[in-house]
């Protein structure tokens, strides 16, 4: 593949540092597949010559993305492009439409779907008499070919038309709208921890990388608890954004 030099514009009245002009517009041509994963830039001289920049500016933009998750520096290759990590607005909505919204080819590994007697935690949260048994299911999400997230979810028996086919073919939210459940509202916690083995062989990460971590109770509009999901996002491909009102 031809080493890429893209086309940059700076703005030296701008308070923002050069650096990161150049870094935050790398970071959108990646983003909109522009510069796909794979593609190689050009060395950091020639492209320090082509922005009219130095080399230490140009150096500490691609460092920015190298931390970031988005380049990587290879020895004989040089610098790569990794991946687009998916931004996801913290609202209620399903990771699969949110792939299918961003064209991330979104697809689905069912690694286990049936009834079960549920944790303590999660008939509480559902509002179930202990014992009472629910429907569990665990997926494998992939966004193209990479494995992104690793769900479990818990649903009231009979709340919708689950099978093993649907669920592999489309978003649980859109399985619960098709059976009539109307989501409202959701109780949700984001968290961080460390991927033990088994998660990590998923979701192909090294044994103890980071995880994003994402607690939810969902209750439709007669506030009823319809669903409870234990989600597992890989923190080197997905973040969560929020928006922030000043009261």
């Amino acid at each position: 593949m031809d080493r890429v030099t893209p086309s940059i514009p700076i703005d030296r009245s701008s308070p923002v540092p050069l650096y990161f002009q150049v870094a935050q517009r790398l970071e959108e041509l990646i983003e909109s597949g522009e510069l796909p994963p794979g593609a190689r830039l050009a060395n950091e001289i020639a492209l320090a010559d082509r922005l009219g920049l130095s080399r230490p500016t140009m150096r500490q933009a691609i460092q920015h993305l190298v931390d970031k998750g988005l380049l990587v520096r290879k020895r004989g290759v040089g610098t790569q492009v990794v991946h687009a990590r998916l931004r996801r607005r913290v609202e209620l909505s399903s990771l699969y439409d949110d792939l299918v919204r961003a064209r991330r080819q979104p697809r689905t590994e069912l690694l286990s779907f049936g009834r079960v007697a549920p944790p303590d935690d999660v008939a509480v949260a559902l509002r179930l008499p202990p014992g009472t048994e629910v429907v569990a299911l665990e997926r494998l999400r992939y966004a193209g070919d990479e494995p992104l997230a690793l769900m479990r979810n818990y649903l009231p028996v009979g709340v919708a038309d689950l099978t093993a086919d649907k669920l592999a073919e489309r978003g649980l939210y859109r399985l619960l709208r098709e059976s009539g459940v109307q989501l409202r509202v959701a109780d949700q916690t984001i968290s961080a921890r460390k991927a033990t083995a088994g998660e990590a062989r998923l979701l192909h990460e090294a044994r103890g990388a980071p995880l994003l971590t994402m607690l939810r109770t969902a209750y439709d509009h007669a506030n009823r608890a319809v669903e409870h999901g234990n989600h597992l996002y890989r923190a080197s491909r997905y973040s969560f954004e929020l928006t922030l009102v000043a009261r």
